[in-house]
């Protein structure tokens, strides 16, 4: 049994500016905007979808395979998925490229101005599967190269391997037919409810219209928890964390503890629940691939939350 992760893996610039924007902007000039912000902190963390999934699958006793594009920075990152024991056959490296990156600057009001370098993620990963069990495999497609989320669905579908398409940020930059297309014969769809929102828009389509075409639609409302629709819908509470720090990556962590418990035979409720506690633990600490946990503490306090 195999899990192939497609998505993005990316080095997170996250910088602080010890003032407030507003301060430094004038809106009659903003025709002609030309600022400069002094920070006073900047770390690097390492992020992606696709690397982010695959360090809480690994957290979780999972090995997955990682399918994207990296550049020639790339090797820092890599001796951390060494760490984790994480195959990296799938993980195509360009020497010609960067490894993509996010450059985050937060002001003092937690307003924020972002840039993200694609890099090496404008490029598909070319994995040729040369292992694939369409009877034992299961894959996610989450955000990252427009080709590979347009094309490993087509393939998965193909070959008959469950696939979960997760569009995301991504979902601005496919059409909607090409997003009706992935998900069409998908195992589920997962996205959050605005984006959920934003694929019925491009798609025209309802949710009920969208679950003819796919298994399950799972829908993650933050702290409100997440939505199961297949037939009567099912709500799955939130899993509540010890101190909330963060939440980003708590959306792929989520992703991860569902695939765990897929992998493993549950039932997709029970699924979703090992998701909701899996991504309880990643808010309780700055980036995306900080939090950890024992399967004893995974245990615990997936017990005191689900009482199973």
């Amino acid at each position: 049994m195999s899990i192939y992760v497609s998505g993005s893996i990316a080095y997170d610039r996250i910088m602080n500016f010890p003032g407030k924007f507003a301060d430094h902007i004038l809106p009659e000039k903003i025709h002609i905007l030309n600022v400069c912000f002094l920070i006073d902190r900047l770390e690097e963390k390492r992020g992606g979808t696709a690397g982010n999934i695959a360090y809480s699958l690994a957290l979780l006793g999972e090995k997955p395979h990682i399918l994207c594009c990296v550049g020639k920075d790339f090797d820092r990152y890599a001796e951390e998925l060494d760490k984790l024991g994480l195959p990296q056959d799938g993980i195509r490296k360009l020497d010609d490229q960067f490894t993509a990156g996010a450059y985050i600057t937060t002001d003092q009001s937690d307003n924020q101005i972002t840039g993200f370098n694609p890099a090496a993620m404008r490029f598909a990963c070319e994995y040729p599967f040369p292992a694939l069990d369409a009877k034992a495999d299961i894959a996610i497609v989450s955000p990252g190269n427009v080709d590979d989320m347009v094309g490993l669905p087509r393939m998965f579908r193909e070959r008959g391997v469950r696939y979960i398409f997760d569009p995301g940020q991504q979902i601005p930059a496919l059409s909607g037919d090409q997003l009706y297309e992935a998900i069409c014969g998908a195992h589920m769809l997962v996205t959050n409810d605005y984006e959920l929102e934003m694929i019925m828009k491009a798609t025209g389509r309802t949710k009920a219209e969208l679950l003819e075409r796919t298994g399950w639609i799972i829908t993650t409302m933050s702290e409100h928890g997440s939505r199961i629709d297949n037939g009567s819908p099912v709500l799955v509470p939130a899993v509540k964390a010890d101190q909330v720090l963060d939440p980003t990556g708590a959306g792929d962590a989520y992703r991860a503890g569902l695939i765990k418990g897929l992998v493993d035979g549950k039932d997709v409720t029970e699924a979703a629940r090992m998701g909701a506690t899996c991504a309880s633990f990643c808010v309780e600490h700055y980036g995306t691939q900080e939090h950890a946990f024992t399967p004893e503490q995974f245990a615990a306090r997936h017990k005191a939350a689900f009482g199973v």
